[in-house]
């Protein structure tokens, strides 16, 4: 399982996210205003301003105080770093 790390030590599993986000349109506020009603949001700002909304394959809506470009660039930088396991025989 590989996991991202989203700002002040929370981390997501990056295989279950569906898409990073920025939080200033209207559809996405909507989304995210839907997610709180629901029960479904996870706040990991820590009070801060949201700077990014991760959409999981749950259903969840996992709100950031880091940028989308950031989270995605932490996503990239954890795929460069695994290798493939191969089979010796």
């Amino acid at each position: 399982m590989q996991l991202i790390n989203i700002g002040f030590g929370n981390i997501v599993s990056a295989n279950r996210i569906i898409a990073i986000v920025s939080p200033e349109s209207a559809p996405i506020k909507r989304i995210v205003q839907e997610a709180k009603d629901d029960g479904t949001a996870i706040d990991a700002t820590y009070g801060r301003k949201t700077r990014a909304v991760l959409i999981m394959d749950s259903g969840h809506v996992v709100l950031s105080s880091i940028q989308p470009e950031t989270v995605a660039g932490r996503l990239d930088k954890d795929e460069g770093d695994i290798q493939p396991i191969t089979e010796e025989k």
